[in-house]
C-alpha cells in the first residue's frame, strides 16, 4: 500500500510537478508578495519600504480623487458592455442568416480584436484629431469640426466608441456560436404558429442563448475594467485627466509616481470590485439560463 501511494506521488510529481512549478512561480508568488507589497510604504526610487498595516487602503477610500475614477471607470465599463453586446448580438444575427459572403464580413468584424489596444489607440487618434476634424470643416459637419479628444466629455465618449468597436468582433463569433446551436425545429414551430422574426428573435433565440450572453458579458466587463492600453494610446488621460480610467491611475501612481505599496493596493480594490461584478452577474444570468 505504501508503494503504491509512493508510486502515486511520483506519478503527480512527474506530470504535474512541472505544471505545478510554474503556476506557485508565475501566479502564487507574485500574488502574495503583492498582496504583502499593499501593506507597506514601498517606494520605487529609494527601495525604501516599511509595514504600515491598513494604512494605504485607509487612504485610498478616503481619497475622492480615486473614487471618481473608480466611478467613472464604472461608468465607462457599464457603457462599453451595453453597446459591445446589443451591437455584437445584433451582428450575430444578421451573419447568422446565410447570407451571401457572411464569411468575409465575420472576418472583418473580428479582425480588430486580433489588433493591440495601443495601435488602435495611435490609429484612432488620428482619426479623431486629424481625419474627422478635417471633414467635419469641409463638409460643414459641427460635431466633428473640432477634435474630440480635446474635449472633457466627448473624450470619454472616443474611449466607449472605440473599446466597443474593438470587443464587438469577439463576442459576436460567441453569439453566433450559440444562435447556431439553437434547434431548427423550433424555430420552424415558431414561424408555423405565426412568430416573425422579431418575435422568434425575442421569445426563441433569445433565451436559448443566455449561455452565450454569459459569456459575453463576463469577457465585457472584465476587459473594460481592465483597460489601460487604448487609455494611454487615444487620450492618455487627457483632457486634464478626464479620463483617466482605474488600471491608468493605477499604473501612474506605482511607476510613475513610485508609490508601489500604494498603486498595488489600489489593484487589489479594483480586482475586488471587478470579482464581485462579473461573479454577480454570472450568478443572475445563470439563474435565468436554468429557467429558460
Amino acid at each position: 500500500m505504501r508503494q503504491k501511494k509512493l508510486k502515486n506521488v511520483g506519478t503527480f510529481l512527474i506530470f504535474g510537478g512541472p505544471s505545478l512549478f510554474a503556476f506557485t512561480a508565475v501566479v502564487l508568488i507574485p500574488l502574495a508578495f503583492g498582496l504583502y507589497l499593499t501593506f507597506t510604504n514601498w517606494n520605487m526610487a529609494t527601495g525604501t519600504h516599511a509595514f504600515i498595516g491598513l494604512g494605504n487602503y485607509k487612504s485610498i477610500l478616503t481619497d475622492k480623487t480615486y473614487l471618481e475614477q473608480l466611478w467613472f471607470t464604472i461608468k465607462y465599463a457599464l457603457l462599453t458592455v451595453v453597446i459591445s453586446n446589443v451591437g455584437a448580438f445584433s451582428l450575430g444575427l444578421i451573419l447568422s442568416k446565410g447570407l451571401k459572403g457572411q464569411t468575409f464580413f465575420r472576418t472583418g468584424f473580428f479582425t480588430p480584436n486580433l489588433i493591440g489596444g495601443l495601435i488602435l489607440g495611435y490609429l484612432w487618434q488620428f482619426l479623431f484629431t486629424q481625419v474627422l476634424p478635417f471633414m467635419g470643416q469641409k463638409y460643414g459637419w459641427a460635431i466633428f469640426q473640432t477634435s474630440w479628444l480635446s474635449d472633457t466629455t466627448k473624450a470619454f465618449w472616443a474611449l466607449v466608441i472605440v473599446n466597443a468597436w474593438q470587443l464587438m468582433g469577439y463576442l459576436m463569433i460567441v453569439y453566433i456560436a450559440g444562435f447556431v446551436s439553437v434547434p431548427s425545429d423550433i424555430l420552424e414551430a415558431a414561424a408555423i404558429d405565426g412568430a416573425g422574426r422579431f418575435r422568434k428573435t425575442i421569445s426563441v433565440i433569445l433565451p436559448l442563448s443566455v449561455s452565450s450572453i454569459v459569456v459575453c458579458l463576463f469577457l465585457s466587463i472584465s476587459r473594460s475594467f481592465l483597460t489601460y492600453d487604448l487609455n494611454l494610446a487615444l487620450t492618455n488621460g487627457g483632457p486634464y485627466g478626464s479620463t483617466e480610467l482605474a488600471s491608468f491611475h493605477i499604473v501612474q501612481k506605482a511607476f510613475l509616481s513610485n508609490e508601489y505599496g500604494m498603486g498595488q493596493a489600489e489593484a487589489v480594490i479594483l480586482f475586488i470590485v471587478v470579482a464581485v461584478i462579473a461573479l454577480t452577474q454570472s450568478a443572475f444570468m445563470k439563474r435565468l439560463e436554468v429557467e429558460a
